[in-house]
């Protein structure tokens, strides 16, 4: 992949996960024992914690490649 492409596309990932993760803030209210909801609460956590590491790995790539 082009070195530039990795730059971009791995700030592209990291700042739109971290864009999307601050509009989509959502309080519960109250407690109940329902496990489906946090489940997906864990879900989204991961999923975003996995986009950003993709993103930083991207961005990582494409600094070594400007070294070369």
């Amino acid at each position: 992949m082009n070195k530039w492409a990795e730059l971009l596309l791995g700030l592209i990932l990291v700042v739109g996960a971290i864009v999307i993760a601050f509009y989509s803030q959502a309080w519960q209210l109250g407690v109940s024992w329902n496990f489906l909801g946090p489940a997906w609460i864990f879900f989204k956590g991961g999923l975003f914690w996995f986009i950003v590491m993709i993103g930083i790995l991207f961005i990582m790539l494409g600094i070594s490649d400007l070294k070369d």
